[in-house]
């Protein structure tokens, strides 16, 4: 048995009385509490308890012995119920790591419901457009976006995909719309510094991947910047729809090669493998499927 496992016997027979009485209390019998407040007795060198053929009482070794140990057994069983509670209750700091755009766009504006849900729970939101280390780095969860590579993190989807060519009625009226992605080729399209692609956008056709390298003279780390310029007339952008479907709706900016893009990809939750997910990653992972899917506000893809 280990130290604490001692502690806990010897404290619980002090302030019990005795050894049956402490026996019941933990389900063990009366010759295991007595071996075990021997050995005690044994390795630190001084008789705890006088014993008596009526009561057992502490010494003035034992009684010192007892004040520390019971602390130290109090702390024990503290530190259990608050772990244990993490995981029954959502409660705690829940970090999470988003993508800019759609984390100021769709994460923020939904923690206000989720925080009146599970008011215990405190929430550090991180945005930027890297991918990060969810272990390294200490995020309980990210959101990420497109497809998935192999890794051994679990992943939750949140919502489907839809990405969008598109530009204002004037750039094409200007430069003309392309009928097929390679067109692409004659047109300044605005890039994305993150794409895990680079300069090459994916298009399928007749049920095969096409790449297309595209070029232009504007490029950033942020969807939202590349929307603004695509909305002055620059050019061509690949976006994902979270972030312009105001402006297709509205007819701001049009849509070309739709019926190229179609083929799959996600909005994905994802967080490091653990038997005992914590209850605050639970909370936050259900309230998500529940807010975005099965297909989000933003449009269907």
């Amino acid at each position: 048995m280990d130290k604490s496992g001692e502690y806990e016997i010897f404290v619980r027979v002090v302030e019990t009385g005795g050894f049956s009485t402490a026996a019941r209390d933990l389900s063990i019998s009366r010759s295991a509490v007595s071996k075990q407040v021997a050995r005690l007795e044994d390795r630190l060198g001084a008789r705890l308890l006088n014993r008596t053929t009526r009561r057992l009482s502490p010494t003035e070794a034992g009684l010192i012995f007892y004040e520390r140990a019971a602390m130290i057994v109090t702390e024990i069983e503290e530190a259990e119920r608050s772990v244990t509670a993490l995981h029954t209750e959502p409660r705690g700091t829940l970090r999470i790591n988003a993508p800019m755009s759609f984390g100021i766009r769709h994460v923020s504006p939904a923690m206000p419901d989720f925080m009146s849900r599970h008011p215990d729970i405190s929430v550090d939101l991180t945005l930027n457009d890297r991918v990060v280390d969810l272990v390294d780095e200490g995020y309980d969860l990210a959101i990420r976006i497109g497809r998935l590579k192999d890794s051994s993190l679990i992943s939750r989807r949140l919502a489907p995909l839809q990405q969008i060519v598109c530009a204002t009625p004037d750039y094409w009226a200007r430069h003309g719309k392309p009928t097929h992605p390679k067109q692409l080729q004659d047109h300044n399209c605005l890039l994305f510094s993150y794409l895990s692609t680079g300069s090459d956008w994916l298009f399928r056709e007749n049920g095969k991947l096409l790449s297309v390298t595209v070029s232009g003279n504007f490029r950033a780390n942020n969807g939202d910047s590349l929307r603004t310029a695509a909305l002055g007339g620059l050019g061509v952008v690949l976006s994902p729809s979270f972030i312009i479907d105001k402006e297709l709706r509205s007819g701001a900016i049009e849509p070309v090669l739709q019926e190229y893009l179609n083929f799959g990809g996600g909005i994905h939750m994802v967080y490091p493998h653990n038997r005992h997910l914590s209850a605050k990653v639970r909370a936050f992972v259900d309230f998500m499927v529940e807010r975005f899917g099965p297909e989000p506000y933003w449009g269907s893809a």
